[in-house]
């Protein structure tokens, strides 16, 4: 497994041990002694099972007072795959980094340690994502923030895109009060 730092402290991309054969592949998706001494050390209590089409933007969420770590894989598809650090006290706060994520090439994860924004979009025609999450979600702790916001400048591989009513009209950064 290799651990890929970005710009970002707490993201990282993941690059699992990937065992391939004329028969296809096999690979751990998640092994808690090997993550932790990657240093991913948080407790993982929640896995989720999303499936989207191409041309949807889901994000950018966050939990606002209880934060989650979370792992991202995608199973099937290609998807184009955006953090925003909204650590208040952090160095790189309301800066972005994304990461292609294809099932179909490579194998990787990202890694997302609590206080980060999170938002993909789909570029194949479908695409499952497993996450395992450090909380539980809470839809009443859950924030948002707006995917366009000219502050950040995220740069989606395309701008017309399928979203949620809600997601089209997050706050943007400078609007959101972290306390």
């Amino acid at each position: 497994m290799e651990i890929i730092k970005t710009p970002l402290e707490g993201f990282l991309i993941i690059e699992p041990d990937v065992y391939e054969d004329d028969r296809g592949f096999f690979l751990e998706i998640y092994r808690e002694e090997r993550y932790n001494q990657a240093g991913i050390t948080d407790k993982f209590v929640q896995e989720n099972h999303s499936h989207s089409v191409k041309g949807v933007l889901r994000g950018m969420h966050f939990q606002i007072q209880k934060p989650q770590a979370q792992i991202v894989t995608v199973i099937q598809g290609k998807i184009f795959d955006a953090v925003v650090d909204v650590r208040k006290k952090s160095r790189t706060f309301g800066k972005w980094h994304g990461v292609i994520l294809d099932a179909n090439t490579q194998q990787r994860q990202v890694y997302m340690s609590p206080g980060f924004a999170h938002g993909f979009c789909v570029l194949s025609d479908s695409a499952d994502l497993h996450y395992k999450a450090s909380g539980e979600y809470d839809p009443d702790d859950e924030g948002g923030l707006n995917w366009r916001d000219p502050q950040i400048g995220i740069a989606w591989p395309d701008s017309d895109f399928h979203l949620k009513e809600r997601d089209k009209n997050f706050p943007f950064l400078e609007e959101i009060d972290f306390g």
